[in-house]
């Protein structure tokens, strides 16, 4: 039976130099799908990239293909072989499926229970299914994968709770301003923890983004990648007026925002809600802002009080979501030992012999006045119609081919007898 495999490196084994030329771009992976798709020792493939991980999984045709794998990233993305084998996982079978199912539900990302892994991932496997490189057990495998986050997602509160400073801050705008789809945010910074408040900014709905840093250059790359608006850093006071949220990270020994600042921005705005959000070290934000009417300001001990009492929280919804994905694989697992020819010919054996003793057993119940002799013989004849009636399709399945996938002509079989029980999302 054919074994998955799964070739990666992500946020754990690989400093950011070393993902970033590992990175898959949208063009590179439509050809090393394509690569997949023709590689005549490559059976199914699908490759998953973002910021954080780089990952290939495929089923080979025979053998474990890993060397030609790693070889084959080494072309495809032009780095030497000793520069990145030793920050590559490798999983087979249950350990890939296993790992495929953990990241999906946010498992393995570096903020645990983050949303955003899931649409990426389906992405990936869309565009696999495009270029032809999913098959029968892959396109399973992805479907029981999406399967598994819905469910930690619905049943446990491991996306509840913010365990990063940048997502704590974007949750602490939502509980106060209720819905973030209508609202203006100014970035203060183009950094890391900007970028990171952004991404929760667009996953809260938020399309009114101005980024504003000293070096503006920075700023327009930012705003630039989220479709936001970048200005000069000079113009900060001016743009208060237009924003309801003020987001601040910059490396500024003192404060950036002032009292007076604000207080000449709110009678511009006639004194609608102001919301700032401080989250460097040394503080950008006059913590005095407090005492104008309408302008709250935190700071980053107040979100670090929200983060780690939540990331004990989460660490308890992380063992039901890990119970979850245990109870995925042997599923899945189950489902892939069911298409080997041995247990799928029994089955169908089963259910054929099943509904002649349910039929003969219906019938006989009208036919009191036959024999014994004449019972006999009609149970006979309803078995050797039932035998018959299932002997070609076993003999196409003995007849495995060098060149025939036999997991897709077992799971159609299956498919076509209704020989799986239906999984429950």
């Amino acid at each position: 039976m054919s074994n998955i495999f799964l070739i990666g490196a992500n946020h754990k084994t690989a400093p950011v130099e070393l993902r970033e030329k590992l990175s898959f771009t949208q063009e590179e992976t439509l050809g090393a799908l394509e690569y997949l798709k023709n590689a005549p020792q490559i059976k199914e493939g699908l490759v998953f990239s973002t910021c954080n991980r780089m990952e290939i999984v495929y089923i080979p045709e025979k053998g474990d293909q890993i060397e030609a794998m790693i070889q084959f990233i080494s072309d495809h993305k032009k780095i030497e072989i000793p520069e990145f084998r030793s920050a590559l996982y490798i999983h087979e079978g249950d350990d890939a499926i296993r790992h495929m199912f953990q990241v999906s539900s946010s498992l393995d990302s570096m903020m645990v229970g983050e949303p955003q892994i899931l649409g990426q991932i389906k992405k990936a496997y869309k565009t696999a299914v495009a270029q032809g490189a999913s098959g029968v057990l892959l396109n399973r495998m992805m479907h029981k994968s999406f399967s598994v986050a819905k469910r930690v997602r619905k049943e446990t509160g491991i996306g509840d709770n913010a365990v990063s400073i940048s997502y704590a801050a974007i949750e602490l705008a939502n509980k106060i301003f209720g819905d973030l789809s209508s609202k203006r945010v100014m970035l203060l910074g183009a950094g890391e923890m900007a970028e990171l408040a952004v991404e929760h900014l667009i996953s809260h709905n938020v399309n009114k983004i101005v980024v504003a840093n000293r070096t503006f250059k920075n700023a327009l790359a930012l705003a630039q990648k989220f479709n936001g608006q970048a200005v000069q850093f000079e113009e900060r006071e001016s743009v208060l007026k237009d924003v309801d949220i003020i987001i601040s990270s910059t490396g500024a020994e003192e404060y950036v925002l002032t009292k007076d600042q604000v207080k000449r921005a709110m009678k511009k705005r006639q004194h609608r809600t102001l919301f700032f959000i401080d989250i460097a070290v040394p503080r950008d934000i006059d913590p005095k802002i407090n005492k104008v009417s309408n302008a709250y300001v935190y700071d980053i001990d107040d979100l670090k009080g929200i983060v780690e009492t939540n990331i004990h929280q989460r660490g308890q919804e992380t063992i039901k979501a890990e119970r979850f994905v245990e109870e995925a694989v042997l599923t899945f697992r189950k489902w892939m030992d069911s298409l080997s020819i041995v247990p799928t010919i029994k089955a169908i054996n089963d259910k054929m012999t099943a509904i002649v003793e349910l039929e003969f057993n219906k019938t006989m119940s009208s036919l009191g006045h036959l024999s014994q002799v004449d019972r006999d013989a009609v149970r006979r004849m309803t078995q050797a119609i039932a035998t018959r009636a299932i002997h070609d399709p076993i003999r196409f399945l003995r007849n495995t081919g060098d060149h025939r996938d036999d997991s897709m002509y077992l799971n159609v079989t299956r498919q076509l007898f209704d020989l799986d029980i239906p999984e429950k999302d």
